[in-house]
């Protein structure tokens, strides 16, 4: 996506404005799962706004503009404010992929209705919705600190979900790495959830 600052920018203006967005739109979503599950940790925080600023990590955004594939800064929660903590943990880390997709939908909706007279605003939209379907795609990659990991912790047997969450603690963040770094241009989690994305879109388009 960086190529379109130099070859289209107020395309890359566009679609960037519209990543910001979502990630913002995804960290929310958490946020105000949270908050609607009885913890207050997120609205203490400030985070319980779309403002992207309160969102956004630098290092997860600079990955999406790199190499497709990136993260926001994690949404604070408390599971001790939980009535259900293991429930509760899953349904605010589900959170952030179900609003990523709802945006998609409404994007596909937009584009089909035709109501964006120019080529660029259509490029555009439809970029956008691929981020946003990325976006829900790789946070259900059951790595720490991804949303999947929460939800498969939710799903597991206690004790294995015990051991896996050590384990995630601890190696998570490597693995992540490893996964997004590109090896000879293409990374390890690209190829393995491109097929996903591209099947998704298909069917949104």
């Amino acid at each position: 996506m960086i190529s379109l600052l130099f070859s289209s920018p107020l395309a890359f203006i566009l679609i960037f404005g519209g990543l910001l967005m979502s990630i913002a739109l995804h960290e929310y979503a958490h946020c105000w799962a949270a908050d609607r599950l009885g913890d207050p940790t997120p609205r203490s925080k400030g985070r319980l706004t779309l403002d992207p600023r309160v969102h956004l990590d630098l290092l997860g955004t600079a990955m999406i503009l790199f190499t497709r594939f990136g993260w926001g800064k994690p949404a604070p929660f408390d599971p001790y404010n939980l009535k259900d903590p293991v429930r509760d943990t899953a349904l605010i880390a589900a959170a952030g992929p179900i609003s990523n997709i709802a945006v998609a939908l409404v994007l596909s909706a937009i584009l089909h209705l035709g109501l964006l007279p120019l080529a660029i605003l259509q490029v555009a939209i439809f970029q956008v919705m691929a981020i946003n379907i990325m976006l829900a795609v790789f946070n259900l990659v059951p790595v720490y600190p991804l949303d999947g990991s929460r939800i498969l912790t939710a799903i597991l047997p206690k004790e294995t979900a015990l051991e896996y969450e050590q384990v995630m603690r601890r190696y998570g963040t490597i693995v992540l790495l490893f996964l997004i770094f590109p090896f000879n241009g293409v990374s390890p989690v690209s190829q393995l959830l491109s097929p996903v994305i591209n099947m998704i879109l298909g069917w949104l388009i």
